[in-house]
């Protein structure tokens, strides 16, 4: 804990400064040196397709700008210089296509070194494009890296500290060593306890005055997929984003004066995409969500303070879920580094302490918006309502609640106590042969949607046609390499659509592998 404080403390010396874009470049590594995986470069590929879909497809500003690929055989090689996600789909998949087309692994000796090599490399690189892009308005100013291996993760942390003593890592935001485990057999039932949770459990690894998140995955496409959308969650941790005002303690409810008000610093994260926002986005027709608006939130992108203040407490049972609408959010408790360690402290507790009292009470909040800044375009304030519900975690879920003027009259029949036996009789019948589950899995329901998105972002390169490895321009690798014959990059079909830490500078290393330079990149992109 002293440590992190220190760290946070460190972090606040500088400051508040706002990004245009906050989400950090991306430097995926793929370790396939290891013996011990079979098909981890097809399964990884289609998880990363998958997840960069949907980033291509979201409107908005793009939620992973930038991505770098290395693939670490007997020698590291980048297979994906930095490249804008957004409109270059169809490059990022002809990479994908490679990396699935690689030799399975255990083909290559571990020579130990080349994951070491690569995040040299990849943050030689980065540093180089931040400078041939610095006059542009969207330059990232972090990166982090993801490295995938299945060797021992406690021995690639290793390499990681002995090695990277004398990099650069001021732009580095953080590394993620995930060490991918094999399954040959896995069943739907159990692929959910493969997923990682939304924060997974991991451990931090404080080397070079930074942390490695270390994780343990299935080898699975659903498990690398979870992982890879982790990218699309906002990263930003310049300010919070819900200011949650509870009533202060000491006085009855009916004399409790208005102004005095307990303040929960909250962050806002999305359950699910907004399906709004990716219909039509082939021609960027859909419309964002508008954030002016009085009836909406929005966790993505968090340029809004709100606050929401509660009026009042309800009993759980008494909410029908039939006045509840739109999406949901999670609220946690924030992590804006500007905010000291002992603060950051008392409001995680704060919050815990709310969730357990809710839970116990078995109450919901009904919590007031209060307005933005005032406008002449508002002179007539339209407040908005929602309801807050607890769950078993450190978390609370929050969904608007229908007013008065939007409520319309329906009608309940009431049910009948008896049935007649000739139509009661089939509907049984019909319910018992249907098998029940016990809960809800969202992961065991496929719509097609990726196809879709595929085949409605998928552009041929025009300017770039496939050739094959051994006739391409030199790339960002070493001298020797082996050749091998490019895979045919095939258009897929289109299916029908229903619907943060201080890192303080190093001493810069004296030699790595050559990077590609900005004119370099320049002609990559032609």
């Amino acid at each position: 804990m002293n440590s992190r404080k220190l760290l946070s403390e460190t972090r606040r010396t500088f400051p508040a400064t706002k990004v245009h874009c906050q989400q950090p470049a991306r430097i995926l590594i793929v370790d396939v040196t290891s013996p011990s995986q079979t098909n981890t470069c097809s399964v990884l590929s289609e998880a990363l397709e998958n997840t960069l879909c949907l980033a291509c497809a979201l409107t908005g500003t793009c939620r992973v700008p930038l991505l770098s690929l290395y693939v670490v055989q007997n020698q590291q090689e980048c297979l994906l210089p930095f490249t804008q996600v957004k409109e270059n789909f169809a490059r990022i998949e002809a990479c994908i296509s490679e990396l699935r087309s690689l030799p399975r692994e255990g083909c290559f000796p571990q020579r130990g070194h080349g994951v070491v090599q690569a995040v040299q490399d990849g943050l030689q690189q980065f540093k180089q494009y931040s400078r041939h892009t610095a006059a542009g308005s969207s330059t990232n100013s972090s990166v982090e890296i993801t490295i995938l291996t299945s060797q021992s993760s406690k021995e690639m942390v290793k390499q990681l500290e002995k090695k990277l003593k004398e990099i650069d890592l001021v732009s580095l935001r953080r590394i993620q060593v995930i060490e991918v485990l094999k399954r040959d057999f896995l069943e739907p039932e159990d692929a959910e306890q493969c997923v990682p949770a939304e924060e997974p459990s991991s451990n931090d690894v404080a080397i070079l005055g930074m942390d490695i998140d270390v994780q343990t995955i299935e080898d699975n496409v659903i498990s690398l997929e979870m992982l890879f959308k982790t990218w699309l969650h906002d990263y930003g941790t310049e300010r919070e984003h819900l200011h949650l005002l509870l009533p202060s303690g000491g006085f009855s409810h009916a004399t409790a004066p208005r102004t005095t008000l307990m303040c929960l610093k909250c962050d806002l994260q999305e359950r699910l995409l907004d399906p709004a926002l990716l219909s039509g986005t082939a021609d960027g027709t859909m419309r964002a969500v508008d954030l002016n608006s009085p009836c909406q939130m929005a966790a993505w992108p968090a340029t809004v303070l709100y606050k929401l203040r509660v009026i009042k407490a309800l009993k759980s049972e008494g909410v029908c879920e039939s006045v509840l609408y739109g999406l949901p959010f999670i609220i946690k408790p924030t992590t804006c580094w500007q905010l000291d360690w002992d603060e950051l402290e008392i409001n995680q507790q704060s919050f815990h302490a709310l969730c357990h009292s809710l839970l116990k009470r078995k109450w919901m909040l009904l919590a007031k918006r209060e307005p933005q800044n005032t406008s002449p375009n508002w002179n007539i304030m339209v407040h908005s309502y929602y309801i807050i519900i607890p769950s078993d975690s450190a978390t609370l879920l929050v969904k608007a609640v229908a007013i008065r003027e939007l409520l319309l009259p329906s009608t309940f029949p009431a049910l009948l106590a008896e049935q007649p036996e000739r139509v009661h009789g089939p509907i049984e019948s019909a319910l018992n042969s249907l098998e029940v589950e016990v809960a809800y899995n969202p992961l065991h329901l496929k719509s097609n949607l990726y196809k879709y998105l595929k085949s409605m972002l998928y552009k041929p390169l025009h300017r770039q046609q496939a050739q094959p490895r051994d006739q391409r321009p030199e790339r960002h690798q070493p001298k020797q390499h082996q050749s091998r014959a490019k895979a045919t990059v095939a258009p897929l079909l289109m299916a029908p659509s229903p619907a943060q830490v201080f890192r303080p500078p190093a001493v810069r290393r004296d030699s790595c592998e050559r990077s590609l330079l900005p004119k370099e990149y320049d002609e990559f992109l032609q």
